[in-house]
């Protein structure tokens, strides 16, 4: 009874947290631009902002309905319902379920799995957040990259990059970067380029 309450309660601040990080995007937008002396605006129209987040929140729920430990190894990343799933998990049949409840999820238009079957250390997950905050600094400073269009999430030291890029030459500035920060061994990029003369 106690876990179930406790998973109740927990589900509640998960949505709440996301309906929080929804309304922030234009100041964070603000502030990233602010920063680089340009205006930087998400790609994404608001609409699909909010269809992400709700595809995000949905499956992060249904990984926890599936157990504590579905929720806690699988990363989600979700751009225009492309959903890239990370993580280090102990059993090849977590690593379906994660794909299966994925493609079960509403919008989802693309699953992109690289989670892969395995033990990492408590150094290695320290290296992977370590690796993440700095190519996310890189990128946030750099004034020819519009980072609020990145996400990027670090496993086993492989960098997997997701978002909108602005032209082929930005998203190359980002890979480069990502290749820079140390204890990175390889570079997976998911990025779609912007075709020119598009608004998105």
């Amino acid at each position: 009874m106690f876990r179930s309450a406790f998973r109740g309660i927990f589900l509640a601040f998960l949505i709440a947290g996301s309906a929080a990080a929804l309304s922030g995007c234009a100041g964070a937008v603000l502030g990233v631009g602010a920063a680089a002396g340009v205006a930087a605006f998400e790609e994404r129209p608001l609409r699909t902002i909010a269809t992400d987040t709700k595809i995000a929140t949905q499956l992060r729920v249904a990984l926890l309905e599936e157990s504590e430990r579905h929720f806690a190894k699988v990363g989600i990343e979700v751009f225009e319902g492309r959903v890239l799933l990370t993580g280090n998990v102990d059993a090849e049949k977590m690593r379906a379920d994660a794909v299966r409840l994925a493609w079960k999820t509403e919008n989802v238009k693309e699953v992109l799995n690289e989670v892969f079957v395995g033990t990492g250390s408590l150094m290695d997950t320290a290296k992977d957040s370590w690796i993440t905050a700095q190519l996310t600094a890189k990128i946030a400073v750099d004034k020819d990259v519009l980072a609020i269009n990145y996400a990027v999430e670090t496993v086993g030291a492989t960098v997997y990059l997701m978002g909108i890029a602005q032209s082929q030459s930005e998203l190359d500035r980002v890979i480069a970067h990502a290749r820079e920060v140390g204890y990175v061994r390889k570079v997976i990029s998911h990025v779609r380029v912007k075709k020119a003369g598009t608004a998105s």
